[in-house]
């Protein structure tokens, strides 16, 4: 069996997903449909083992402009992501093709070693068009919600979500979190009281086992509301990650108008999804690239938010 760290097995996407291990890099004279090519990192699905056939080159998506087109840079500087970068992340790896959502069909390239590989082309567009979405949700002030629950996804969303001041629910998602927002405001609240408890030292008066079950409380609430305490108002939009797991925050999000953002992986269902990305939603890699492209379009909003207010004042002044 493979190493988990390193290498995805068919087995692997299955259960818990393990990280996609990067491919080769290709040389400096590698032709136009090279870099988009999948190589031979297709996990194979009989034995679980390091990936058998290359992907034949005539059958990869072109990635680099055509000869009509300029320099070769110039095509790539139009878009955050390259197409190499999404496929050292793992990012075109999909799910077994027995797993698929035939509403992604439009998104699958081709399949291997029966894996459903992505088209990265697609991708890179689809998340230029995320990240835009994000920029101007952030310049206009509105919040965006991180939601990622899966392990793989836990910390990486926490830590986007907190470097561009964003809400974000990482623990597990509690049905009603937009719908019954209110109640969820109550939490937060209760939350709150039992810290104000526990400096001006109230819970230092309790009986011990009644100190304990607060302290627990507290536990319970931080972990699962912790990221949202500061959202006083619902969320502007959401960016979750795989749709698949986190159909409740979708359904919700739908229910309210709230446009979503989301990581559809080849099981996932694109369709409720304003801004759907199709990618790799299980390996770390791939999770950070995407996660990380749209964090950095939020701080572009928030700065010439930012900027356009101090303009404001300056001519008010």
């Amino acid at each position: 069996m493979a190493d988990e760290t390193t290498t995805e097995t068919p087995d692997a996407r299955d259960g818990e997903d393990a990280e996609e291990a990067p491919p080769e890099e290709t040389s400096e004279d590698t032709s136009p449909t090279d870099a988009a090519d999948p190589e031979s990192q297709s996990p194979d699905t009989e034995e679980g083992s390091s990936p058998q056939d290359p992907v034949d080159l005539d059958e990869a998506p072109e990635e680099a402009p055509s000869e009509s087109d300029t320099d070769d840079g110039e095509q790539e500087s139009t878009h955050r992501v390259t197409v190499e970068e999404l496929l050292k992340a793992g990012s075109h790896f999909g799910h077994l093709t027995s797993r698929w959502n035939p509403r992604m069909e439009k998104y699958i390239f081709m399949e291997r070693n029966n894996i459903h590989i992505i088209d990265l082309m697609q991708t890179q567009v689809l998340l230029d068009q995320a990240a835009d979405a994000a920029k101007r949700f952030a310049k206009r002030g509105k919040k965006i919600l991180f939601a990622g629950t899966k392990k793989q996804a836990q910390d990486i969303v926490r830590e986007h979500a907190e470097e561009c001041g964003m809400p974000h629910m990482v623990d597990r998602w509690l049905g009603g979190t937009m719908t019954n927002f209110q109640t969820i405001r109550k939490s937060i609240r209760r939350m709150e009281e039992i810290e104000r408890m526990d400096r001006d030292g109230t819970l230092d008066k309790l009986k011990k086992k009644e100190k304990l079950m607060r302290l627990r409380e507290h536990e319970k609430l931080e972990d699962t509301l912790g990221g949202i305490r500061n959202m006083a108002n619902l969320p502007g939009a959401i960016y979750i990650v795989d749709v698949q797991r986190e159909d409740i925050a979708v359904s919700e999000a739908n229910n309210l108008g709230i446009p979503i953002i989301a990581m559809v992986d080849t099981n996932g269902n694109p369709k409720n999804v304003d801004y759907p990305i199709p990618v790799n939603d299980d390996a770390l890699s791939s999770i950070e690239l995407v996660t990380s492209t749209l964090t950095d379009a939020i701080q572009e909003g928030l700065h010439e938010r930012k900027m356009e207010q101090e303009a404001k004042k300056k001519q008010a002044a």
